[in-house]
């Protein structure tokens, strides 16, 4: 087992974030960048001090010195691009989402199975340290039985659909090129992770297009997504409004309720039975609830200059190459975040119908 694991990277202006937490773990360098555009890729690689420059994806699998590949790339290449790797020997960790389709998670699964090398995706919105406040006194019992989450992802991107020429981006045929709930990975996800569940059917419908006749998705698609456990989980995705952005999360179980902030000085608060009748801050919690390592990070993370959510990301995962384990978010958590998403599109295509979530676990 290498003492020391060389990271490639691949899509420079998503994957710059990656390089600083990286770079803080022990075990971990950044060796390699790689990216279509040679301007961008020579300029970010200046920047960061990285050796060796890739314009050519298939060229960095031939590296042998290169062990981890992060896809910071267009999502409809996340998947083909997982697979060369993995069939390369490389350690995967890909952005969201996992996959564009059906037969592409099926692909995945297939894949990931028959390599030795480990695959995770990229949630960050797992790690925020709110989302893991949450987790650790839902593992506690403060909230009771769950039945109940929400989340909104309302950020107007349309200036990202574009490029300086006008030209469309990736952005533009695949995250609202599609009429679907696209991109909910970064609500659902904890919401699921929360509940500890699965969903088994979702029912989808959109508002029509108001902002920009030119988009196929709707301006804001709502999802209701029915958990194995009977739990309902509200999502809203919007990428089209003119708005402010808002990320929120909410939670009901029958022992006490959670809302985010919406903004504006708004904070997030924690409503518990046993503790009165009124909303407390759930920053009151940190000092009992959240995990130690928040609270007493490794002094390798000492030097982070962000926050602590993406290095304690990366460190699972090049922890669970070291000791040979699951990743936390490996395929089939990846698929059951992804999923729902994808068959939403047959949902809203039928006026709301609900549509069955295919489970990957099954997979022949």
């Amino acid at each position: 087992m290498a003492t020391k694991f060389n990271v490639g990277i691949v899509g420079a202006r998503r994957g710059v974030g990656f390089i600083h937490p990286f770079e803080t773990i022990t075990e971990t360098e950044v060796a390699a960048l790689c990216d279509l555009n040679e301007e961008t890729l020579y300029t970010v690689a200046a920047k960061h001090g990285i050796a060796k420059q890739f314009t050519d994806y298939e060229k960095l699998l031939e590296d042998d010195d290169i062990q981890i590949v992060v896809l910071a790339t267009p999502e409809n290449l996340h998947v083909p691009q997982t697979i060369a790797a993995l069939n390369a020997g490389k350690h995967v960790i890909s952005e969201v989402t996992a996959a564009v389709s059906l037969d592409q998670c099926a692909e995945l699964v297939r894949a990931v199975r028959r390599s030795r090398t480990k695959y995770m995706m990229a949630e960050n919105y797992c790690y925020l340290k709110s989302n893991v406040l949450i987790g650790s006194m839902v593992r506690r019992g403060m909230f009771g039985e769950l039945y109940f989450g929400e989340g909104e992802y309302l950020h107007n991107v349309k200036s990202l659909h574009h490029d300086s020429e006008g030209n469309p981006t990736w952005r533009f045929h695949w995250q609202v090129g599609v009429n679907r709930c696209n991109y909910a990975t970064h609500h659902l996800g904890p919401i699921l992770q929360w509940i500890g569940d699965r969903v088994v059917s979702v029912s989808c419908l959109g508002t029509g297009v108001h902002t920009d006749p030119q988009y196929v998705m709707e301006d804001t698609v709502m999802m209701l997504c029915k958990t194995e456990s009977g739990a309902l989980i509200k999502i809203r995705i919007d990428m089209l409004s003119n708005r402010p952005p808002t990320s929120y999360y909410s939670l009901q179980g029958t022992k006490g309720c959670y809302e985010g902030s919406r903004g504006f000085g708004d904070q997030p608060k924690i409503w518990l039975s046993d503790q009165g009748d009124e909303w407390m801050p759930l920053a009151a919690f940190e000092d009992e609830f959240l995990p130690d390592r928040w609270k007493n990070p490794p002094q390798e993370a000492a030097q982070l200059t962000g926050g602590l959510g993406d290095y304690f990301e990366l460190r699972d995962f090049v922890d669970c190459i070291i000791r040979d384990s699951e990743p936390p978010l490996g395929v089939y958590t990846a698929l059951d975040f992804t999923v729902p998403g994808l068959v939403s599109e047959q949902s809203i295509a039928n006026g709301g119908a609900p549509v069955e979530v295919p489970n990957f676990r099954d997979l022949d």
